[in-house]
């Protein structure tokens, strides 16, 4: 480690992908400071490699989420592409069982991780909702860090999000996750599913 510091190398630091099991711990704050639960909708944002290899780890992850339905319901798990080139993998779950869609998300995580495509990850994203108002708790794969990002009005009007609604949700997780403190990271994902 010194001798990188000495060549100016750096390492990046790994992600702690446990850190989505803070979460439903979270949504309790959400719900109880700001009305805001969750809506049952989770996803893992990624890039899509090219291959055999790749499409057979992801409809496995996709299986293996869909029969995951331990006595209850199993979650509906899907599929779509961005605009942008980025794939989401997008579970619909119990708004109640916000510990299952963590479970979920992680295991998508660790599965795409697992079989080298930890470099098209992206992000993971739980969505909450009330009081007319919308934000998802965003965790960033490389950082290993959560933002919120509120987007506001109809999905195709003018693109704006709600930079309060994000401050005050900081804030208020701020000693329960660990949040992104470099604002430039806080991307923007219009068209996220579930938002």
């Amino acid at each position: 480690m010194i001798f990188d510091a000495l060549r100016g190398r750096s390492r990046r630091s790994r992600n702690d992908l446990d850190a989505l099991f803070m979460v439903p711990s979270a949504a309790v704050t959400l719900q109880t400071a700001m009305g805001l639960t969750p809506t049952g909708t989770g996803t893992v944002c990624y890039r899509a490699a090219t291959g055999a290899g790749f499409a057979q780890t992801q409809a496995d992850v996709v299986g293996l989420i869909a029969q995951s339905g331990s006595g209850a319901p199993a979650p509906t798990v899907s599929t779509v592409a961005d605009d942008f080139g980025f794939t989401w993998l997008v579970v619909d779950d119990d708004p109640g069982d916000v510990s299952g869609l963590c479970t979920d998300l992680h295991a998508v995580n660790t599965a795409l991780e697992a079989n080298g495509f930890e470099s098209s990850l992206l992000c993971s994203v739980i969505p909450f909702e009330g009081q007319g108002q919308r934000v998802g708790l965003v965790y960033l794969y490389k950082q290993g860090t959560f933002y919120p990002f509120a987007p506001t009005g109809t999905p195709g009007a003018e693109r704006r999000r709600d930079n309060l609604l994000e401050i005050a949700v900081r804030d208020q997780l701020r000693d329960e996750l660990p949040m992104e403190q470099d604002l430039q990271r806080w991307m923007a994902l219009w068209g996220a599913p579930g938002l």
